[in-house]
């Protein structure tokens, strides 16, 4: 199973065994009954049957002594009150994206996945709301050291890495940290938080896999609805942009599940879900489950309903060598960039 619940079966049974070793130590040490003398003719009588004491009475013995409250959680570090960008990719592969990211960085080897999403989240100083710039996949743009190419195909080349970079030279910023999850993931993450709310606002049937239907309002959706969702483009009139729609509004779904009830307030809670989502997740190398986790409960104060999002803007679609492809709009795109490097991209993006 995932990494992050073998670490908690792991802790509960060193707990049991911790737990079984008080029990042996307090019999161990126990007093044994002392034998009483064998009776004789100069002894005192014994007593009447209403003296003698109930075969149910034992003699008092002191309770062993409570054991110690475990010590507080440590508390997490908050983050420095600056703006962050982090980069959200969705990788369309089948099978484990993590490990055809590893196997990248180390070779420098193509692998067969694309970025069927791309989201950069931008996190203003204060923590109290989220912008979501899409990129949409077809977008064709300069990949560093590559070329020309749909900008999905960055993670085929050059992995999160690559990827990253090329986000970073669209938009002239700098990206603090990226997180990639592939679809086996997403499904994973989904369940593992008992399933998201998600507002429908065009209802549809998918055309992936167990063909789901989605009524229009609120539907509650497990980790299959949630993928079929996230992916699916044929069935509206504009094709992938009501896709980037449908994927900033699951990424708030689930944003909202995780702040539900302040989870994110409760150390030890924030610590777990780490841990649990570290099975599904690939980051960048700075990106260790400590920050991670100071990156969550800075969140604590998030307005889910204040998160603002936008789509980047294209200039038109057209051919590229036979590839049908979304040429950007660099003017626009500038201007996103300025909004984000100089905190305006409310002006953009809006709830």
């Amino acid at each position: 199973m995932a990494h992050g619940r073998r670490r908690w079966i792991a802790a509960l049974l060193a707990l049991a065994l911790v737990a079984v070793a008080v029990v042996a130590v307090i019999s161990l040490n126990r007093p044994a009954p002392e034998a009483q003398p064998a009776a004789t003719q100069s002894e005192p009588p014994s007593p009447s049957p209403s003296e003698a004491p109930s075969p149910s009475e034992t003699p008092s013995e002191a309770p062993p002594p409570a054991p110690a409250p475990p010590p507080p959680p440590e508390p997490i570090p908050d983050l420095p009150a600056v703006p962050m960008n982090v980069l959200v990719i969705g990788s369309d592969m089948r099978g484990v994206a993590k490990d055809a990211a590893a196997h990248t960085a180390a070779t420098g080897e193509a692998m067969d996945h694309r970025s069927d999403t791309l989201m950069l989240v931008h996190v203003p100083a204060d923590r109290r709301t989220l912008y979501i710039v899409s990129i949409n996949r077809d977008t064709w743009v300069d990949i560093p050291g590559f070329g020309g190419a749909k900008i999905n195909a960055g993670l085929q080349y050059g992995g999160i890495d690559m990827t990253t970079q090329t986000v970073q030279q669209l938009l002239g910023i700098t990206i603090d940290h990226t997180l990639m999850l592939d679809f086996g993931g997403l499904k994973v993450l989904v369940d593992g938080l008992g399933g998201i709310d998600v507002n429908v606002p065009i209802p549809f049937q998918s055309t992936h896999d167990t063909g789901h239907v989605f009524g229009p309002g609120v539907n509650h959706l497990d980790g299959q609805a949630a993928l079929e969702f996230s992916r699916e483009r044929y069935a509206f009139s504009d094709g992938d942009f009501q896709r980037v729609r449908n994927q900033q509004i699951l990424l708030k779904a689930i944003l909202s599940r995780l702040t539900a009830g302040g989870v994110l307030n409760d150390v030890n809670a924030v610590r777990s879900l780490v841990g649990f989502a570290s099975c599904c997740l690939t980051v960048d190398k700075g990106f260790d489950p400590v920050q991670a986790a100071i990156l969550a409960y800075s969140l604590r104060n998030l307005d889910v309903n204040a998160i603002g999002t936008m789509t980047l803007p294209t200039a038109g679609a057209g051919f590229v060598a036979g590839q049908s492809v979304l040429f950007p709009d660099y003017g626009a795109i500038n201007a996103v960039g300025a909004a984000l490097r100089e905190g305006r991209i409310g002006e953009f993006a809006v709830p």
